[in-house]
């Protein structure tokens, strides 16, 4: 695959997932995270030519520096998965923490339009380009206790439409997953390391995992030119919407 593709939030789940898959078809690679010890050591297993960032999407002067300093080889980026995104908490608005709030906006939202803002020069001035946004069904359905975190993925949702709208003129495509219940560190980071918690969230189905999500992404990508996948949403199939769970006994 002759592409250069950036992710975002590469260092677990569904980033590290597609940065496997596309790894395999011999795509270059920009992974992006926070942990520079696990980039590095996904940089050592992956079987394609990788080049790091190591900052936080939630700093801009971070981002713009981190971006600014691709090597010019690596500057015709084909491909951005606006990847990494966070819940903190599953209180009522009442008991919520503020800090949580401010988390994931600055994540969720915030960081999602800065390292587009950061790319979008090297796609424009190419006339070429594809952007993918990883949503969430919460983006689509609020379920109780979600507020803010349904918020945030429902603000992510219309920045991809205007976006996919701004950037018609020049053919470049935007699109957008909206995953269900995917089994990752995701609970594990929303319950604050409470580990029996976020298992919970999975037991008793049989959730989507990273790797289908990556697939997904896969297809969209691999579409003819002209076509633009625009949204599409997956589920595990014990999941009806965001509330309704095939349970079983």
């Amino acid at each position: 695959m002759n592409k250069t593709i950036l992710i975002t939030g590469a260092t677990s789940g569904i980033g590290k997932a597609t940065a496997i898959h596309f790894a395999a078809l011999g795509a270059r690679l920009i992974l992006c995270g926070r942990r520079q010890e696990r980039l590095d050591q996904l940089k050592e297993e992956l079987p394609t030519v990788v080049h790091t960032l190591n900052f936080d999407v939630r700093d801009k002067a971070s981002v713009f520096k981190a971006i600014d300093s691709l090597p010019e080889s690596f500057k015709n980026i084909d491909v951005l998965l606006n990847n990494a995104g966070n819940a903190h908490g599953l209180h009522d608005v009442i008991e919520a923490n503020l800090d949580d709030w401010d988390t994931m906006i600055d994540g969720n939202v915030k960081g999602v339009m800065y390292v587009t803002k950061a790319i979008l020069p090297f796609m424009t001035e190419r006339k070429s380009g594809h952007i993918i946004n990883v949503g969430s069904i919460a983006g689509l359905e609020v379920y109780p206790k979600g507020n803010v975190y349904c918020a945030s993925k429902a603000a992510l949702n219309a920045f991809t439409q205007g976006l996919r709208i701004d950037l018609n003129p020049l053919g470049i495509r935007v699109g957008a997953v909206h995953p269900g219940l995917v089994e990752t560190e995701f609970s594990e980071v929303r319950f604050k390391g409470d580990i029996n918690r976020a298992k919970s969230v999975y037991s008793q189905l049989e959730a989507l995992q990273a790797e289908d999500i990556a697939n997904t992404i896969a297809f969209m990508v691999h579409a003819p030119k002209h076509v633009t996948i625009a949204d599409i949403t997956v589920l595990p199939t014990d999941q009806a919407n965001a509330t309704v769970l095939n349970k079983k006994k």
